[in-house]
């Protein structure tokens, strides 16, 4: 048995600093120490083991539910929203909502898709070259992971890709929610969820009148042994959709760019062998450098685990980039896309609440990264380049890169 952890004696990490960084020598000292750290908001776990027991831990429920009164946000569209998404939702209501959501989300509708995602990556890459060509400075995020990130969701939902830029501004307003600082934001956050609430009502409207093979038809059309998605509950899904697919997907393709950025050789082996490497290159890219930070829970009871005492209430912080890169489950922690028998990461979370859009999202930027492999070589950032927070979804704001296309 291990002896009782008394909370003096953790490490400390202040996740609330705008200098805080998950990828510092503070997380990786703190790992060294302590399979968990005390934060401003609880604990943070910080090994690989613990965080793949406690992402199913019985006593643990989903954490964010209450990430806005804890930030000073207690009322208000993105509060209402907020606390009827799947993301926070428990017990039955979350279980059926999930399951009336699944088929929009299945390996054969991300498989139906792939095509569509091909072809918008090509007309990207070729925007991004010829960009380039024309002496013009070329921005990753705007010629690429943006776009792509938010028509491969116009491709999903059925949409013209003539949406892409509404929706990719609207996400990107309400993405400010998820930072510390969603206090000074709200205002603008909430005109940003009421504009989407009124597009995908718009959505629904259509689709019912004349539905397509998209997932927005499907979803409308679902029953499970006779119960259906209500219009409320159909529009707080499909905002999450439009929000999560778009912010999380560009973001970590940004991430996953960076990554090779700073492992050439790798890069060049995912361009020599694409077919071959490119699930592996996605997982390693998703594993060292995830969009998703950490992963929040809530004791619903008191209980004991590796002799720490946590009280119901207490918010525990899932580390899931410091647990990817963990050198006592991966003794070489660097992205190796050669790699054998490498464990599975915990990007997509775990449990009841693992990601429902893995299956999307693992196909979209899969075709994405192998396509850019064989076109761009040499791909470095020459500076200007700006990036979220560590709190809430990471990623790059602008990312100036230079290439050469092979």
């Amino acid at each position: 048995m291990p002896g009782i952890l008394v909370d003096t004696d953790l490490p400390y990490l202040d996740i609330a600093s705008p200098e805080f960084a998950m990828n510092s020598e503070a997380v990786r000292d703190a790992r060294s120490r302590s399979w968990v750290a005390r934060t401003n908001y609880g604990f943070g776990v910080l090994r690989y083991r613990e965080v793949t027991e406690l992402l199913k831990h019985p006593s643990l429920n989903q954490g964010s539910a209450k990430w806005p009164e804890l930030n000073g946000v207690h009322s208000g569209l993105f509060h209402e929203w907020w606390s009827k998404n799947l993301l926070v939702l428990e017990g039955d209501e979350h279980h059926r909502i999930r399951r009336l959501l699944n088929p929009a989300f299945s390996p054969t509708q991300a498989r139906r898709l792939e095509p569509e995602f091909a072809q918008i990556a090509t007309e990207l890459i070729d925007e991004m070259v010829a960009l380039q060509a024309s002496g013009a400075e070329v921005d990753f995020v705007a010629a690429f992971a943006e776009p792509f990130a938010t028509r491969a969701l116009c491709a999903m939902l059925g949409l013209s890709h003539e949406h892409w830029p509404f929706i990719a501004d609207r996400a990107n307003t309400v993405g400010y929610a998820l930072a510390v600082s969603i206090k000074d934001d709200i205002e603008r956050i909430d005109v940003a969820v009421q504009e989407l609430y009124d597009f995908v009502e718009q959505l629904i409207t259509e689709r019912r009148a004349n539905p397509g093979q998209d997932v927005v038809s499907r979803l409308v059309q679902f029953s499970a042994d006779g119960d259906k998605l209500s219009d409320a509950e159909l529009r707080n899904a499909l905002v999450l959709m439009l929000f999560g697919g778009m912010d999380t997907t560009r973001n970590q393709i940004g991430l996953i760019l960076q990554t090779f950025m700073r492992n050439p050789e790798q890069w060049e082996k995912l361009a020599d062998r694409p077919e071959e490497l490119a699930k592996p290159a996605l997982e390693e890219g998703l594993r060292v450098n995830p969009t998703t930070r950490w992963v929040t829970r809530e004791a619903n009871e008191d209980f004991e685990y590796e002799g720490l005492q946590i009280a119901k209430g207490t918010t525990v912080h899932l580390f899931t980039m410091s647990s990817g890169t963990d050198p006592e489950a991966f003794p070489n922690p660097e992205i190796d896309i050669d790699a054998e028998d490498r464990k599975p990461h915990q990007t997509f979370g775990g449990g009841v609440h693992h990601c429902l859009g893995h299956y999307i999202a693992r196909a979209d930027m899969g075709i994405a990264l192998p396509m850019l492999a064989q076109r761009i070589a040499e791909v470095a950032c020459p500076g200007g380049d700006e990036w979220l927070p560590d709190s809430g979804n990471h990623g790059p704001v602008k990312l100036p890169i230079t290439f050469t296309v092979r």
